[in-house]
């Protein structure tokens, strides 16, 4: 947690020295999508397993933070530090996720108000569980992942629209555990997902 905030001061250090507009802000909104992507299983959790390698159902969770954007000449650099749930829904079960996502995305206004953006996505998990089960998940991998964030804008003045894919360049392993606490499986902790936004300048 301290090198991803780290990583966001310094960034945000070097963009504001070199910008001809700066702007701060809130932001919140809605996303949508399934995490929990089945990887293997040993010995007497197949049948669990399963509900992993047949996929989660997609549902809506939400995300709340702050940015920063950073223009100059009509490029802007907008690095974000955000709150995220996510909950996917299984046969018999449900995959929790909570975590702190720190996207950093250069982005071009191509046509009026409408703007388009990309870049790295960095994930902290804090805490990820299965309900209504037996079976348990553990720590993940990996403390910090990195995956991607591409999407496009709507800017109103003061308040901004935008939607927004996330996906992984690599897996973030967590391992599942049964009542005994033996491992037992492992899935694949970084979501695929939509991101609905609402932000407001300050």
């Amino acid at each position: 947690m301290k090198k991803l905030l780290f990583f966001g001061f310094l960034i945000l250090g070097a963009a504001s020295m070199q910008a001809q507009k700066a702007e701060f802000g809130l932001k919140g909104g809605l996303n949508y999508g399934a995490t929990g992507d089945y990887e293997s299983a040993q010995e007497g959790a197949e049948d669990f397993a399963s509900n992993f390698e047949e996929g989660g159902k997609n549902k809506t969770g939400f995300h709340a933070g702050v940015f920063a954007q950073f223009e100059v000449l009509g490029i802007f650099l907008r690095p974000e530090l955000l709150y995220t749930e996510l909950n996917t829904e299984y046969s018999t079960f449900d995959y929790k996720v909570q975590k702190i996502d720190a996207p950093v995305l250069l982005g071009l206004n191509v046509l009026g108000p409408l703007n388009i953006k990309a870049g790295p996505s960095f994930q902290y998990v804090l805490n990820n569980e299965i309900e209504n089960s037996p079976f348990s998940i553990g720590d993940v991998e990996d403390e910090i992942s990195v995956g991607y964030q591409l999407g496009a804008g709507l800017d109103l003045g003061r308040l901004e629209f935008d939607v927004r894919y996330e996906g992984a360049f690599s897996e973030n392993t967590a391992f599942g555990l049964n009542e005994m606490a033996s491992e037992n499986f492992t899935v694949d902790s970084r979501p695929s997902q939509w991101i609905l936004s609402l932000s407001y300048s300050l």
